[in-house]
């Protein structure tokens, strides 16, 4: 590849990859301000909190897992330029993503009682199902965001969702203000308001987008994408076989981590407090990489569709040397500073201390982080998902957790030996998704 093909490459990588990274990072951003605000009421709302977002953003995750379906296959058919095969995606996507956000909300209403047999203090409970049942409602418009937001995406139009997501944050916050602390009129409504502000906020968010996706000019081509009625069995089927391996690749990832907080809760308060802190700086650097991951799949998705293998793994190789530099430099940042930014959270020597060691080895599995996000956004651009998926489940379960576990209970290691465990769990993920993706397009070229 000459320099010329890398600038041009780098350039439309960064072009496509950085409005995402801000909208990763603006929902995360709708939590933190939910927490902080909720925070001033006391222990117990801000722990009812924590303890339904955990359970929400799970299901989360599993939804956005299912709404990225639509982006390779978008991506593909604009590159073989059928507007009408593009449209046909939007208007199945529409169906299947709001099904889901609708299940998922079921799946809440019904079950979220099991929350007072997990031996959690029942006040905390008591606060956390209703707020958890209302934000788990507003995953109906937030699924139909995602679709047309990976709708866009798949056309390489990224910067608009961004700037959807700043607007709607500003408006959450804002509504936090008035329904958490009682102001122009309402009556206080605490952690309930905070839920009610994120569900509002959030239809906001999908009529915004789904208004600019209908009057946009770029988009006049694809509004058959919004009739309803004469579906496909075959479309559907073929939404359904991406979409639901990539929410389960999230469920295994994000449920991995997860765990990991239930068995440093085993070790002591100190310990899941530096934990803590530890996770939020690095889920930082994990969703900006997720930018770079969303531009490998239109980027992937796109060129497959032209039959282009060569652009293809030029544009994808482009997006590793992205990622790898962008992760060495945050590797670089935490281990410098494990001890200052532990300090920002916190002023409890042995919680900094704990942290400061667990940034190091943060900063260790930054760049397998990066890689292997990259890498399972550049296998959906090639629709391989199913795969993916059950590597995934292995790398975590069956290898991270019980090796994590073994370290920190039969070798004393504490948080350190959990860390060590995902630190194998991400290494593992990283070097045989390269390698799947390397060979896969490899034999498209034979």
């Amino acid at each position: 590849m000459t320099k010329q093909n890398y600038i041009s490459h780098l350039k439309r990588n960064f072009l496509l990859a950085y409005p995402v990274m801000l909208s990763q990072l603006g929902h995360m951003m709708v939590n933190v301000a939910d927490s902080v605000m909720v925070g001033q009421l006391g222990a117990v709302p801000l722990a009812g909190a924590s303890l339904a977002n955990v359970i929400f953003h799970l299901l989360l995750m599993f939804g956005i897992g299912v709404s990225y379906a639509i982006t390779p296959l978008v991506a593909a058919a604009d590159g073989e330029k059928d507007t009408n095969k593009s449209s046909d995606l939007l208007k199945h996507a529409l169906l299947i993503n709001t099904i889901t956000g609708i299940v998922l909300f079921v799946i809440i209403l019904v079950g979220g009682p099991i929350l007072y047999v997990l031996n959690q203090p029942p006040d905390v409970v008591d606060m956390a199902l209703p707020y958890l049942n209302i934000v788990t409602l507003s995953l109906i418009p937030l699924m139909l965001f995602q679709t047309f937001r990976q709708f866009a995406e798949g056309l390489s139009y990224t910067k608009q969702a961004m700037l959807i997501v700043i607007g709607s944050n500003l408006i959450n916050v804002g509504l936090n203000y008035i329904l958490i602390y009682g102001k122009l009129g309402f009556e206080p409504m605490g952690l309930n308001g905070a839920g009610w502000a994120s569900f509002i906020s959030r239809i906001i968010l999908a009529g915004w987008i789904a208004l600019y996706i209908y009057h946009g000019k770029n988009f006049k081509p694809f509004k058959l994408g919004f009739a309803i009625g004469n579906y496909s069995k075959t479309l559907i089927r073929k939404l359904l076989s991406l979409g639901l391996p990539a929410g389960f690749q999230f469920v295994f990832e994000v449920g991995a981590f997860g765990f990991a907080v239930i068995m440093i809760g085993w070790i002591g308060t100190e310990q899941l407090a530096a934990h803590q802190i530890a996770i939020n700086l690095a889920a930082i650097s994990y969703m900006m990489a997720s930018g770079l991951s969303a531009a490998a799949t239109v980027r992937v998705g796109n060129q497959l569709g032209k039959n282009d293998v060569h652009t293809l793994r030029a544009a994808a190789f482009t997006l590793y040397a992205m990622v790898i530099a962008f992760m060495s430099v945050c590797a670089l940042t935490f281990i410098l500073g494990r001890y200052f930014f532990p300090g920002l959270y916190i002023d409890n020597p042995e919680v900094i201390e704990i942290a400061a060691s667990l940034l190091v080895i943060a900063g260790f599995f930054q760049i397998s982080d990066g890689v292997q996000v990259l890498s399972l956004g550049a296998l959906r651009g090639l629709e391989d998902v199913k795969i993916p998926s059950i590597l995934t489940f292995v790398a975590y379960w069956v290898l991270a957790l019980p090796t994590g576990y073994l370290l920190a209970f039969h070798y004393d290691m504490g948080a350190e030996g959990v860390w060590y465990g995902l630190l194998i769990g991400l290494t593992i993920v990283a070097v045989v998704m390269f390698w799947r993706f390397n060979s896969l397009t490899k034999r498209l070229m034979n």
